[in-house]
């Protein structure tokens, strides 16, 4: 089965949280990690390189040339569809769906395409990668940071999700600012007003260890 991964935000988690649940699925089958776009790639002799797409394919199973992984990668940290037209290159979402329909992703058992930024980013004229995501009908795994203004961020996202048509498999909580007031109780919120299942709560991990991290996920839970 094939996910996308979204957040609440940019700085949520969701890479960290992806490499966690690729490591828990691929304790019971093959796994698939990609990331079509990034911003804030570094120049290496083998070319652009984002520690995201990194993170992702070292925990797949099925090992594919990074250009596969993450086809649309960009020097500067800058919104994706900016960085882009500086370079003359159109972003558009078709051109991002006829990438992943070329990737062998049933090849797998567990596969994600992670997201860049926030639900609802732009890719320029008109689009968005969410665009994206309606057009593969895949169903989503919401990444929660949990600090202050999780509730709101969750909500509406989920919100926008669900008029969008998509289908929410599930969320984790990462617990991103460890000094936040209340955490039980927001985190308590959060299942309350959440309509699909949580898959798992991350404590704050101050190595940011994705194995670690994945056993506080049930991926039995996904819808």
């Amino acid at each position: 089965m094939t996910y996308f991964i979204a957040g609440t935000d940019t700085d949520c988690g969701k890479t960290f949280v992806a490499s966690a649940l690729l490591h828990r699925a691929k304790q019971n089958g093959t796994t698939l990690g990609v990331k079509p776009i990034a911003s804030g790639c570094e120049v290496t002799e083998q070319g652009l390189r984002n520690s995201d797409a990194l993170s992702l394919m070292a925990q797949s199973s099925l090992q594919l040339a990074y250009e596969q992984v993450n086809p649309f990668a960009f020097v500067p940290a800058i919104a994706p569809h900016i960085a882009a037209k500086k370079i003359g290159l159109s972003l558009t979402p078709q051109v991002i769906v006829e990438h992943l329909k070329s990737l062998p992703f049933a090849e797998v058992d567990f596969a994600l395409v992670e997201g860049a930024g926030g639900w609802r980013l732009p890719l320029g004229e008109g689009a968005y990668l969410s665009d994206v995501v309606k057009q593969l009908n895949l169903p989503v795994i919401l990444v929660v940071g949990v600090k202050l203004g999780a509730l709101n961020h969750a909500l509406l996202t989920q919100e926008a999700l669900l008029a969008d048509g998509i289908r929410i498999a599930g969320w984790v909580a990462n617990i991103v600012d460890i000094a936040m007031s209340e955490p039980e109780e927001n985190l308590a919120s959060l299942e309350q007003m959440m309509s699909s299942p949580c898959l798992g709560i991350i404590p704050h991990l101050a190595e940011g260890d994705a194995v670690q991290a994945a056993e506080f996920l049930d991926l039995n839970l996904l819808k």
